[in-house]
């Protein structure tokens, strides 16, 4: 496989992992015990009990998923990857319509208190949220896209995949 050197700047890319990093970090910091930002982000009851499942799944699995994030995008930013190019591109536009979905739907949601939202997960979780967590989904979610995009105009050379 070639490495191929982007005619453009590609800024996305790395904001995207280092979005991914950050995140499984914070993720990490709270399967270990840390408790900062745990309760605005999950709700106060499961930061408070904890579950075994939660750990595992929400918490390590989470952090898991975000570090292969980084992986695929370092992969696809530094490399010609043949027939899997097409795919992992796709894939970095799916995640990132996903997160900026959850990050916009979610903002709008609560501004709006569609269901009464914002009186079943309480003002601090709101708040949290609407300054914190809906806003960091989102420019998640808009440097995949980006990325996604800047990466789809790198020259694909079809003798790589063979």
């Amino acid at each position: 496989m070639e490495r191929h050197i982007p005619t453009r700047a590609s800024w996305a890319a790395p904001c995207a992992a280092l979005w991914c990093a950050t995140f499984a970090g914070l993720h990490l910091f709270w399967a270990f015990g840390g408790s900062a930002g745990l309760a605005s982000s999950a709700g106060r009851d499961l930061a408070a009990r904890r579950p075994t499942w939660f750990v595992v799944f929400g918490l390590y699995g989470v952090a898991l998923v975000l570090l292969v994030g980084v992986g695929l995008i370092a992969t696809a930013s530094a490399t010609q990857l043949g027939r899997w190019r097409r795919l992992v591109v796709a894939l970095l536009s799916v995640v990132g319509l996903l997160l900026l979905l959850r990050g916009v739907g979610l903002e709008l949601a609560l501004a709006a208190n569609v269901g009464g939202i914002r009186a079943q997960v309480g003002p601090t979780e709101v708040h949290w949220s609407q300054i914190l967590w809906n806003p960091w989904f989102a420019l998640g979610g808009a440097s995949f896209i980006v990325a996604s995009l800047q990466l789809r105009r790198c020259p694909y050379d079809p003798a790589a995949s063979r």
